[in-house]
């Protein structure tokens, strides 16, 4: 599985990072896996799942974090998680 993060601001990608996850393990596991690897290289803190980006991350694989998600201000619009490939 690879799994992309994007951080927008103003339209515009500022920082980005792909997270690759060959591990035998569930779907749920490889994500969680791979946001902890990706909060950890951009310096974030974990972003909480709310109902909508819950939705939208089952529905399109493919999800956004707004300042809503976050428990400390984050430096930009919002971090997007894309899935690029699965196993």
């Amino acid at each position: 599985m690879r799994i992309w993060f994007k951080e927008w601001k103003a339209g515009r990608m500022i920082k980005d990072h792909i997270v690759e996850n060959g591990a035998d393990d569930t779907r749920t596991h490889k994500v969680f896996a791979a946001l902890d690897e990706a909060c950890y290289a951009l310096d974030l803190g974990r972003p909480l799942w709310l109902d909508l980006t819950v939705r939208d991350f089952k529905r399109f694989a493919k999800a956004r974090f707004t300042q809503d998600c976050f428990l400390e201000e984050i430096p930009f619009d919002y971090l997007e998680i894309e899935v690029l490939e699965e196993d």
